[in-house]
């Protein structure tokens, strides 16, 4: 059980590629992050640099039915710099074998009380949140501080009677997307889309959603993006958006 003193230790959040990252983590404990995120080329993990006492370590959905969640968390010992292929000596084929790892080691891997899960899937990488944060938080979203805006606005529509899908997925053109959530009128169908802003400020993702947008409204779907902040202080105006959309297609 966590201390008071320690609750606001700063905990990095990492990824598991595979089962046999964490059959190592939970049998050498150790674990590995390419140094060319700390790098500045490597921008996305640039706040790496930022000191971190503890991992806690996401399984992302490859693992099946204990994937998309967050098990365990571990104390660091110490940090060093190694190359994957001393790391990994079995796999020397590896593009990246003679590459450089920060390679974090533990006394002991810690189990979380109840997994953290990913329950509006998101695409989960690198992060950082709190010691305490991470033992309240029940859902992804808790634990990086991000409202859940689809849950708000899909409540509010089923409350006046609006049917929604949520998490929908179509392929247009051998391109798979995931749409928040969809609502099919007699004359038309609505993408909704709700952006956090965590998540959708980067230039890469507003590029991305930009190119989603465009595959959409060729395929005849009427796209909807509404923004966190909209949908917290005006969530009103934002179910209006969507009701007169609804009418024209109706």
């Amino acid at each position: 059980m966590m201390k008071a003193v320690s609750e606001n230790k700063t905990v990095l959040v990492g990824v598991l590629k595979n089962k046999n990252d964490l059959r190592i983590l939970l049998k050498q404990h150790w674990y590995r992050i390419p140094v060319f995120y700390l790098s500045k080329e490597g921008a996305i993990l640039r706040p790496l640099k930022k000191k971190f006492k503890y991992i806690a370590f996401y399984q992302p959905a490859g693992f099946g039915r204990r994937g998309k969640r967050i098990e365990y968390y571990a104390r660091l010992k110490r940090r060093k710099i190694v190359k994957r292929i001393n790391l990994l000596p079995k796999e020397r084929n590896h593009l990246r074998a003679n590459d450089d790892y920060l390679k974090c080691e533990f006394s002991k891997i810690e189990k979380l009380p109840k997994p953290i899960k990913n329950i509006i899937p998101r695409r989960v990488s690198f992060g950082f949140t709190t010691l305490k944060t991470l033992f309240s938080s029940h859902d992804i979203l808790e634990l990086y501080g991000i409202p859940p805006t689809e849950q708000i606005i899909e409540r509010r529509l089923r409350q006046i009677g609006i049917k929604v899908r949520p998490e929908f997925t179509v392929l247009i053109k051998s391109k798979r997307f995931r749409i928040d959530f969809v609502i099919f009128c007699k004359k038309g169908k609505i993408a909704v889309e709700c952006d956090n802003k965590k998540a959708h400020t980067g230039k890469f993702q507003k590029a991305k959603d930009r190119i989603k947008n465009s595959y959409l409204r060729r395929s005849g779907w009427r796209v909807i993006r509404l923004k966190e902040r909209d949908i917290i202080e005006h969530l009103g105006r934002c179910v209006l958006l969507i009701q007169k959309t609804i009418k024209v297609l109706s």
